[in-house]
């Protein structure tokens, strides 16, 4: 009997999707409730698992843009699997590995740097491997890391056959980072090559085409001393991750300089909803990350509520999700206010673009050390630009600049998030 496989609805709002990937062969045996596709829609990737266990059949191919509802695949339903079963069900290999896993060592990349400042890489420094979601559940099952692995191809011998592998498929994998040492090829050719845009690139290009159209956009700038930050992140930051089994970033002081600054600034925490202003009495904070698939922005919910401590573990698991394409749409939804970070790229100064139907969004940069004035003598420290853009229809000059500068006080002053009470850089760290 053939079950149809459709597309499901990623959420309200959303009607059409984009096959993003393939997680099965064409014509192979699939488990119940085995993932064998993945899709996009312009929020998030999503996995479209079998509902019964059977051989696949594909109705659809990778960028084909489908409708909520449409058939994608067939599955012949068999009770009797065949001997050899899908990735997800096999046993791992005893003997030397298959020819493609000296492709995975080949593929190996470091995590994607994000805009969630040091505490995202450092999580980011061991060596990561391409793996599919099912290899990664399987690795998850049989409690295998991936350092593991990567131990474990250092020590394989390559012969020819994962050569011939290697001559067959590479052109598959041209846009891949080249091994150190190993220069890319460039120019001298007139080749042009397309590339239909994903769900999430197409809705992204509308939105940021709509806020610079449709909004009164400015951007005010400041710097902020990092000096004070930086000794605490020195001084307790071994002790801080004892406590709480997480680094200690930058990101968290600027989440949480953030919050206390929309308390006393609401304006800024705001948006226009027709001939009305909606305020919100809470700092839902969206990160702006940069992910494989283009930038995505998951939202911390209750920002305003969240210690230090809980600020970094959030963030870690936003990021965590973001890089593996595993965010829900209720991590992507809602937001009162922005955060990103060009600095990750060495940008200096910038004019970020508001994320709507926000009102304002906060750009970090770069950190440099730079010559300023301290008590009237000149004192080299290390300084951030930061920048704010806010829509000039609700948001006034006094409360752009105002709000900026309350970032940069309780920013230069950590101790006044906790307006002084006693002990304060202890408490506002939880250790």
């Amino acid at each position: 009997m053939a079950i149809e496989i459709k597309v499901p609805s990623p959420g309200e709002s959303i009607n059409e999707v984009q096959l993003a990937n393939w997680l099965v062969e064409d014509g192979s045996y699939v488990e119940k409730d085995q993932d064998i596709a993945e899709i996009d829609s312009d929020k998030a990737t999503l996995s479209i698992a079998a509902e019964v266990s059977g051989t696949i059949h594909f109705k659809a191919s990778i960028g084909d843009t489908l409708e909520v509802g449409a058939v994608i695949a067939s599955l012949d339903a068999d009770e009797n699997a065949p001997s050899i079963k899908s990735e997800s069900k096999s046993e791992p290999q005893k003997t030397e590995p298959k020819p493609s896993q000296p492709e995975k060592v080949a593929e190996k990349v470091s995590e994607p740097t994000t805009p969630m400042t040091e505490t995202l890489e450092r999580n980011s420094e061991e060596p990561q491997l391409k793996l599919s979601p099912l290899a990664r559940e399987l690795m998850k099952k049989q409690n295998i890391n991936e350092q593991e692995l990567i131990e474990f191809f250092k020590h394989y011998r390559v012969d020819s056959k994962d050569v011939n592998f290697y001559q067959e498929n590479k052109d598959k994998h041209a846009g891949t980072k080249q091994p150190v040492g190993v220069q890319a090829a460039w120019g001298g050719t007139r080749k042009e090559d397309r590339k239909k845009m994903s769900m999430l690139r197409k809705k992204l290009s509308q939105r940021l085409v709509s806020v610079k159209n449709e909004t009164a956009m400015l951007t005010t700038f400041n710097e902020v001393n990092m000096t004070p930050i930086m000794e605490i992140r020195k001084k307790y930051k071994e002790v801080f991750k004892e406590k709480h089994a997480v680094g200690l970033g930058f990101m968290s002081f600027f989440t949480k300089a953030v919050t206390e600054a929309l308390h006393h600034f609401p304006q800024v925490n705001a948006r226009i909803d027709g001939d009305e202003i909606v305020y919100y009495d809470y700092a839902d904070i969206s990160i702006a990350v940069s992910g494989p698939k283009g930038l995505v922005v998951p939202v911390i919910h209750n920002a305003e509520t969240l210690s230090l401590a809980e600020i970094e573990r959030k963030i870690k698991e936003l990021a965590t999700k973001a890089r593996d394409n595993k965010l829900s749409l209720d991590e992507m939804t809602g937001g009162t206010f922005t955060i990103t970070n060009g600095g990750v790229f060495g940008s200096m100064l910038s004019t970020p673009i508001i994320n709507p139907p926000q009102s304002a969004i906060l750009g970090m940069h770069n950190i440099v050390e730079r010559p300023i004035a301290v008590n009237g003598k000149v004192e080299i420290h290390p300084i951030m630009y930061v920048a704010l853009s806010y829509d000039h229809r609700i948001i006034d000059g006094r409360e752009s600049v105002g709000f900026l500068v309350k970032v940069k006080e309780l920013l230069e002053n950590p101790v006044n998030m906790l307006f002084g009470s006693k002990e304060a850089v202890e408490v506002l760290l939880g250790v």
